[in-house]
């Protein structure tokens, strides 16, 4: 490399509620820390959520929604390339980013696109995305995927350089209230409380969760399902509880993850797909029992500190679940390994440097 200087970096992202927004602000966090200049291009609803601009970013707003609408995207690439000017390297996160970020660009600035999901739509929308992933996989110069699987994926569709992400949850703060505090709260009691923590949308199989709650809710003590998190599902979901006659409660979003994972008898991930999920890194640093699906870069997280059982298998989740539940030796386990699992993984700066260096290569710079 021939000199050692700062970076211009500039971090497209579109809507964001959870795992890629803190992703970002990690990123921020790292690379303002190395002295480097960092523009984030996103949605003002995503700067507002993850507040860029105080971890020492610039910040300039750009609508990237979720879907393709023609018009709005051919704006959106005209806003991007006067804001992408004089930039060193260009990191887009998610496939929506990567495609406008790529588009945008005209010269030869390298592009970094961090790819955060698997597409699990079907049909016309799903050949659609198909060939926007086709498009940002031959595109970028380096893509960062969160699992072994994505990896695969953007090789299939001719993908270049193509390498494993390194995707962290940021530090979580202690528990503030005590786990007493947290299940009169709830109105958990002497109940046992079984938490899944995540946006209410299809990915997430919430469905399953409750069909197995229907399984689990005649066990002595009656169990309570608590659910932190919000989105386009929440009123059905809420319909079916409703008519199931279900203990389960749907918590909205929460700032207090920290409390109701240590307050927490099990926690549980009945997802259809995942990269790499920080709920799971979260329950693991809690030493909270885990149940979770067995599918994306869960397996490879995880080892053998969680139970892991099939998408899509109400019988199957019940029963780890009830296995946690009445076996204390499995779940004291379960804790202990959670936690040295999650002592081994990389550090929100590990992170950072990673995506420093990938960048570096790419400008010829230490």
């Amino acid at each position: 490399m021939s000199e050692d200087r700062a970076l211009d970096v500039r971090l497209v992202l579109g809507t964001s509620a959870g795992g890629v927004g803190s992703h970002v602000r990690s990123l921020v966090r790292g690379l303002a820390g190395e002295g480097d200049t960092v523009r984030v291009l996103g949605p003002e609803s995503t700067e507002r959520r993850f507040a860029f601009s105080l971890e020492g970013a610039a910040f300039d707003p750009v609508e990237i929604g979720p879907s393709p609408r023609p018009l709005e995207d051919a704006r959106t690439v005209r806003r991007l390339r006067r804001l992408l000017e004089g930039a060193d390297v260009v990191h887009a996160h998610g496939l929506r980013a990567g495609m406008l970020a790529g588009l945008a660009l005209r010269d030869s600035t390298p592009l970094v696109v961090t790819w955060h999901n698997a597409v699990l739509a079907r049909g016309p929308r799903g050949a659609l995305i198909g060939r926007m992933e086709r498009y940002v996989a031959g595109r970028a110069a380096v893509t960062l995927a969160v699992s072994p699987d994505l990896v695969e994926r953007v090789r299939e569709l001719g993908g270049g350089d193509v390498r494993l992400a390194e995707v962290v949850a940021a530090p979580m703060p202690s528990a503030l209230r005590t786990r007493a505090e947290v299940r009169a709260e709830l109105g958990a009691g002497a109940a046992p409380l079984i938490l899944a923590v995540g946006r209410l949308a299809p990915q997430k199989a919430y469905p399953v969760l409750l069909a197995a709650a229907r399984l689990w809710r005649d066990r002595p003590g009656r169990p309570l399902t608590v659910v932190a998190g919000d989105g386009p599902l929440r009123a059905q979901l809420q319909r079916r509880i409703s008519q199931d006659g279900l203990a389960v409660r749907l918590l909205g979003q929460r700032d207090d993850v920290p409390d109701l994972l240590a307050a927490a008898d099990v926690v549980v991930l009945s997802s259809q797909w995942e990269g790499r999920p920080l709920v799971v890194e979260e329950a693991l640093r809690a030493g909270t029992p885990l149940v979770a699906t067995s599918v994306g870069g869960v397996p490879a997280m995880v080892g053998d500190a969680a139970l892991l059982v099939p998408p899509d298998d109400p019988s199957a989740l019940a029963a780890a679940v009830t296995r946690v539940l009445d076996d204390p030796e499995l779940a004291d386990r379960l804790r202990r390994d959670g936690a040295l699992r999650a002592a081994g993984f990389p550090t929100e700066h590990d992170s950072a440097l990673a995506a420093r260096r990938v960048y570096a290569q790419l400008v010829g710079v230490r």
